[in-house]
């Protein structure tokens, strides 16, 4: 397949905008329509001066297909039509391939304009499916669009691909798609927004407009336009991942951090946050807090003095991040909650897995990836919060074990999710050196700054990195990142692969095991 089909997406806007928006969240987020589908909605499009029913039809007359959803409302009206007859009516002059969804049965009273929308379809020969809730319309979006691939294309999805389709619309809730009026995109975080995105696109955050960034958080439904007012406002995802304070919509929107003295919590805690952040942020601070509420023992090896962690943290980070991405966010009094104790940290969040996930399957590894919220899911991936999804308990087990330290216990605690990390206890000499370490000398270390630093920690993880993905990162030029990669190669820390555009660094080899990756070059003073 040589393009991608863009789907036109036409109803009554306020009635349907519930499942307009879920139209567009599967298409961006199922494994394989997102290969194969780009979803256009109007409130999702940049402004344009022409008027509402003309920028309509021309943004239709760009698309591939046309998913028409009918409700009871016949809509706005221009001469006599409603903008929904009228893109329909555009789209059989197009011969586009015309897919119909309408909500409710047969007995449903609609409006008359509605009842002759519904009778053309029947002339015309418009062959449509009914829908009683987004569950159902998500399930025969995806069975028409499959169809259609197929005919046109020949590809089909895998088995996985179904199965964690029917297992994601099954477990979907409505929340993060929600069009929240009461904060427009200018008020959210236009900073950690622009540096997340660039991050992930590995770009200069400099060469991102406004544009650009609106642009790219509506089509990751974390924004929507109101095309009456041409004002763009943010969903609930995007209040949740970039608000400066997505508590101040959403109350349950915080990590609520407590560290105790000794193993059982009391009423005096000897640290407490309540961390309100867009929730990357909040995740990054979270870790902190962590980190200085937990040991940090140090080792020599070699000529290096290394500062290790009482816990890995790329497992507690893993645990963060599932609990911002699947937690339920009905449940408004509920936060998630941080207990780190003398003997183990504990990561608490609102609900239970969705279904069919069970803790059985969790703990022996055997399932496949579902989430509640794809959306936040989908972007916290995209912001690089999550390496690969569905593998999450797997990669926290492996680290766990690798560090030293027992498996992480999964269980529940009233109405909550709970995943608790084991600590060494008073054996603290049990945590083990990374296998695979980074040998820099005191006087190999003095000719690294800490951005080369930070770029030899993350080969050392394991990660290959480019220019672009630097430059993004520390907000530098090219010559700086050349100049940098070229000290690392210098001093034997990195090594170049491929040519060009296809340039990227990675570890030297030192003919180390792979197994422990996560190399301490930090040498700061107990």
């Amino acid at each position: 397949m040589t393009q991608r089909l863009k789907i036109f997406v036409s109803s009554v806007q306020k009635e349907l905008e519930d499942e307009r928006l879920i139209v567009q969240n599967l298409l961006n987020t199922d494994a394989f329509l997102s290969a194969h589908c780009t979803p256009l909605l109007y409130e999702f499009e940049p402004a344009s001066p022409d008027k509402a029913l003309q920028d309509c039809l021309h943004s239709l007359d760009g698309c591939q297909v046309c998913l028409i959803i009918i409700g009871i409302e016949y809509g706005t009206q221009v001469d006599g039509l409603s903008i929904t007859h009228i893109e329909y009516r555009r789209s059989k002059e197009k011969a586009l391939p015309i897919l119909a969804f309408i909500k409710g049965d047969r007995r449903l009273k609609r409006e008359a304009g509605t009842m002759k929308l519904l009778e053309e379809l029947d002339q015309d020969g418009i062959k449509y499916k009914r829908f009683g809730n987004v569950v159902e319309l998500q399930k025969e979006v995806r069975a028409a669009l499959v169809k259609l691939l197929h005919e046109r294309y020949g590809i089909t999805p895998t088995s996985d691909e179904n199965l964690i389709a029917e297992q994601t619309i099954e477990a979907t809730s409505p929340f993060e798609s929600k069009p929240i009026e009461r904060i427009p995109w200018k008020d959210l975080d236009l900073d950690t927004a622009r540096r997340l995105i660039a991050t992930a696109k590995g770009c200069d955050p400099r060469t991102l407009s406004d544009a650009d960034i609106i642009a790219e958080a509506m089509q990751r439904g974390l924004a929507w336009r109101d095309h009456a007012t041409g004002i763009h406002y943010a969903t609930a995802a995007g209040i949740v991942l970039l608000a400066k304070d997505p508590s101040a919509v959403f109350p349950q929107c915080r990590i609520l951090a407590d560290a105790y003295r000794g193993s059982e919590p009391d009423g005096d805690p000897r640290d407490h946050e309540d961390i309100r952040a867009p929730m990357p942020l909040a995740i990054d601070r979270a870790i902190a807090f962590i980190d200085r509420n937990t040991r940090h023992p140090m080792r020599i090896v070699g000529l290096n003095r290394l500062r290790l962690d009482e816990y890995p943290e790329s497992a507690l980070r893993e645990a963060l991040v599932n609990a911002v991405a699947h937690r339920q966010y009905e449940d408004a009094g509920r936060k998630i909650l941080l207990e780190v104790f003398a003997d183990r940290v504990c990561v608490l969040s609102p609900g239970l897995p969705p279904a069919p996930i069970t803790l059985a399957k969790l703990r022996s590894g055997k399932y496949r990836p579902c989430s509640r919220n794809p959306v936040l899911a989908q972007n916290l991936s995209y912001f690089h919060r999550i390496e690969e999804r569905g593998s999450g308990f797997r990669r926290m087990r492996d680290q766990m074990l690798d560090h030293g330290l027992d498996q992480p216990i999964i269980g529940t605690d009233t109405g909550y999710f709970q995943v608790t990390f084991p600590g060494p206890g008073e054996n603290i000499e049990r945590i083990r050196v990374p296998e695979r370490q980074l040998l820099v000398t005191p006087a190999v270390e003095a000719q690294l700054n800490d951005r080369q630093r930070q770029m030899a920690r993350w080969l050392a993880e394991g990660q290959e990195l480019t220019s672009r993905q630097c430059e993004a990162a520390f907000g530098v030029t090219r010559p700086i990142t050349t100049k940098d990669f070229n000290k690392l190669v210098d001093l034997g820390i990195a090594e170049k692969i491929g040519s060009g555009r296809s340039t990227r660094y990675r570890i030297k080899d030192q003919g180390q095991s792979l197994s422990n990756r996560k190399a301490i070059l930090d040498n700061r003073k107990p």
